[in-house]
């Protein structure tokens, strides 16, 4: 049983859906994934990209904590990370283009040891940066206390998770802990100014379920996350994001651990949006992995699924080239669109 379910979320082994294979595929009678016949129904097949307006660099895989629904499976014991030769392609890269945004992740992309100095090049780039940082990592370790100031002083915006304003449900989907942990943190960014009105310092946080179901209304969950922490804790922020858990790396186990696979899969399905499709963030977002290799989004490239172009790895960037190829999908997409939409900026319709 779980032997089949992996299989059908493995990649085709020619790891791309583009569009000369789905054309074989159907004048040989082969029967096109799931996916593809919604886009197709929707007149989105092939997926295509619109104007790139992000670069997100995953700049490694080393994380401090070891959370559940962690699509990167990330944790201490990683040792994959961006070097400072790749980021310097990747700044190269971006100084070709007018991409407005550059979003950091990980793992804590805060532990690579050449984080504040790519954060330092981007700014001095001109261009937005969001770092998607955890919050325990700020009180980790006293040389990471000073980072709501490093982060205010580049005027970063900080994207943060808290899987919910109550302490047990928090901890039981990143560990032991990170709830009180992640108060504190908080209580230090807005120290320096962010989530307060005025500050033009922006401290957004990131909510996803905590088990196989779709997340409740961003607008609603916000509200009542406003309400709580501010209440209880005396916390502020800006924006709630909501976030789809895609079956991927460790959520994925959980699933076909559970038995719950089928029946989330048949949920998400269900919840296709045309809407929220041709809103994805891989129409508008280019991924970066640690090694420079190219992704049309962070989950593909979880699943090891490069971009289906010439153009495979950073240091040959090419944004008209790049601008042409059809997204790589694959089943997992359903989480993106389905319902209001999920992305790493919340909903998208």
């Amino acid at each position: 049983m779980t032997k089949s379910l992996l299989a059908r979320q493995a990649p085709l082994a020619d790891t791309a859906y583009q569009l000369t294979v789905l054309t074989q595929a159907e004048a040989a009678g082969a029967q096109l994934p799931a996916f593809a016949h919604r886009l197709r129904e929707s007149g989105l097949l092939p997926l295509q990209p619109t104007k790139l307006g992000v670069m997100q660099i995953n700049v490694g895989k080393m994380c401090n904590q070891v959370c559940k629904h962690c699509h990167v499976d990330a944790g201490p014991d990683r040792t994959e990370i961006m070097t400072r030769e790749t980021m310097q392609l990747c700044l190269d890269a971006l100084a070709q283009t007018a991409i407005p945004v550059v979003d950091l992740t990980g793992g804590a992309p805060e532990m690579n040891p050449d984080f504040r100095w790519l954060v330092e090049q981007i700014s001095a780039l001109g261009r937005q940066i969001i770092v998607r940082c955890n919050l325990t990592i700020i009180v980790a370790n006293p040389k990471y206390h000073d980072l709501p100031a490093f982060f205010a002083r580049h005027r970063v915006r900080v994207v943060s998770s808290l899987p919910h304003f109550a302490a047990g449900r928090t901890d039981a989907q990143r560990g032991d802990g990170v709830f009180g942990r992640s108060i504190r943190a908080l209580k230090m960014l807005n120290e320096v100014g962010y989530g307060v009105e005025g500050s033009g310092l922006t401290l957004d946080l990131v909510y996803n379920p905590a088990g196989a179901f779709m997340p409740g209304s961003q607008v609603g969950l916000e509200r009542e996350f406003k309400q709580r922490l501010g209440r209880e804790h005396g916390v502020v922020f800006n924006n709630l994001l909501t976030i789809t858990n895609l079956p991927v790396s460790r959520f994925l186990e959980y699933l076909l651990e559970s038995g719950n696979y089928e029946s989330y899969m048949q949920k998400l399905v269900a919840a296709y949006n045309p809407v929220a499709a041709a809103n994805v963030m891989c129409r508008s977002t280019l991924s970066i992995g640690w090694d420079g290799q190219l992704y049309d989004c962070d989950f593909n490239q979880m699943l090891e699924l490069p971009v289906a172009s010439p153009v495979r790895h950073i240091r040959d960037f090419h944004e008209t080239t790049l601008a042409g190829r059809a997204i790589v999908i694959n089943q997992h997409c359903y989480g993106c669109t389905a319902g209001a939409g999920s992305s790493c900026g919340g909903t998208t319709t």
